[in-house]
This record gives structure tokens, sequence and C-alpha cells, in this order.
């Protein structure tokens, strides 16, 4: 039984050890380990706010790159409505130019049909003077046997059909 029930000098003597053991390690072990453990929290704490505060910029990031996308789409759909409306205004310049020269040309064209057609009318109107002339001239050489005569009429018969 003595192993279970100790000496009053052990105990006073363990008693003793252990106060200093206790008194040296509180005067200089504690605070030592206490401050560590309150760097390790400060350290634990300036981590997790800057942890929150990478976070925070990290969604003030999205958001700004919303902003910049959203922009961007409005951006891109004025520049295609732009692009559009100058495409239209470029065809329809095309269209009303293409429609004036078109009509310029029909005018152009009309002039020279008319010019050729007066052409052909005084070729046509030379051409039955002409016929006219000589099948007056086989028929006054029957009807005259005066030259004077014959050309006195022939060109009485010309002026009436230049005239006409």
């Amino acid at each position: 039984m003595d192993l279970l029930t100790p000496d009053s000098g052990l105990l006073f003597w363990m008693l003793l050890s252990f106060g200093i053991v206790f008194f040296v390690l509180a005067k200089f072990g504690w605070p030592v380990i206490v401050n560590m453990v309150d760097e390790r929290k400060a350290y634990i704490d300036k981590s997790l706010d800057e942890a929150r505060q990478a976070h925070e910029r990290l969604l003030g990031i999205q958001d700004e790159q919303s902003r910049l996308l959203k922009e961007t789409r409005e951006e891109q759909q004025r520049l295609l409505k732009d692009a559009n409306e100058t495409k239209t205004k470029i065809i329809n310049e095309a269209k009303e130019r293409a429609d004036v020269e078109a009509s310029r040309i029909h005018t152009e064209n009309q002039q020279l049909i008319q010019k050729e057609k007066e052409v052909a009318m005084r070729e046509i109107r030379s051409q039955v003077a002409v016929l006219s002339l000589n099948i007056a001239e086989k028929v006054l050489r029957k009807n005259l046997d005066n030259q004077p005569a014959q050309e006195d009429l022939v060109s009485k018969l010309i002026a009436e059909v230049e005239n006409s």
C-alpha cells in the first residue's frame, strides 16, 4: 500500500517543485505561449480580413465586368444600327443615282431616236422626191417636148415636196 499513499515529506517536495515549476512557467512560459497564441490569432484575423477584402474586390470586379460587358453590348448594338443605317442610306443613294442615270439615258435615247427618225424622214422624203421626179420626168417626156417648160415643172414639184 505504500505505493498508493505517499509520504508527507515526498508530498512536500513534490508540491514545492510543482510550485516552482508553475511559478517559472507562469512567469516566463505562459506569457510567451499566450503571446504566440495572440499573434497567431491576430495573423488569422488579419488573413480573414484580407480574404474578406479580396472577396469584396472580386465582387466589385465582377460588377465592373458585368457593367463593361453591358456597355460593350450596347456599343455593339449601336454600331450595328449605325452600320445598317449607313448601308440603307448608301443603297438608297445608289438607287436614286441609278434612277437619275436611267432617266437621263432614257431621255438621251428618246432624243436620239427622234433625231434618227427625222433623218430617216428626210431621207424618205428625198427618195420620194427623186422617185417622183423620175416618174414625172417619164410622164412629162411623153407630154412635153419643150426642155425649159419641163425644168420649170420639175422645180415646182421639188418645191412642193420639200414643203410638205
